[in-house]
């Protein structure tokens, strides 16, 4: 599942960590299928040194934690082939959150938000697939 893939690399630590605290363990070992853009711990540890006070908020409140994290995920399997199709054409896809992210093409690369990056592509779980990203991503309503 997403969870254990996350669960058995270590660059997802941080991302593990919030998962739990987060209380979505459950969730996204559920049958889904869904859609991660998982940030690595040097995406949370970018966060943390540009925002500090957004950072600790966020750690610090499970519903808030909750908010963000959902805000990475997608209600079905969207593999990168589908998400630089809509990128292609300045697109956005909605996150299970409920606002949506805007995909673009940067560089020659996936772009989320016009600041995070996708690195890898494509990991398959047995209930949807997941993203690694750079740059943790933020609900545009949390400012």
């Amino acid at each position: 599942t997403i969870v254990e893939i996350a669960s058995a690399n270590p660059n997802f630590s941080t991302l593990v960590t919030a998962v739990q605290a987060a209380g979505l363990v459950e969730t996204l070992s559920g049958p889904g299928p869904f859609t991660v853009f998982a940030p690595t711990n040097a995406a949370f540890d970018k966060l943390k040194a540009a925002a500090p006070a957004t950072y600790d908020a966020v750690v610090n409140d499970p519903t808030l934690l909750a908010k963000v994290l959902t805000y990475h995920a997608l209600a079905g399997s969207v593999q990168s082939a589908q998400a630089i199709a809509v990128a292609q054409q300045n697109g956005s896809v909605n996150t299970v959150e409920g606002e949506p992210i805007s995909l673009s093409i940067v560089g020659g690369k996936l772009t989320l938000n016009g600041t995070s990056t996708v690195i890898q592509a494509d990991v398959l779980a047995t209930n949807g697939v997941i993203h690694v990203i750079d740059t943790v991503i933020v609900p545009p309503s949390l400012g």
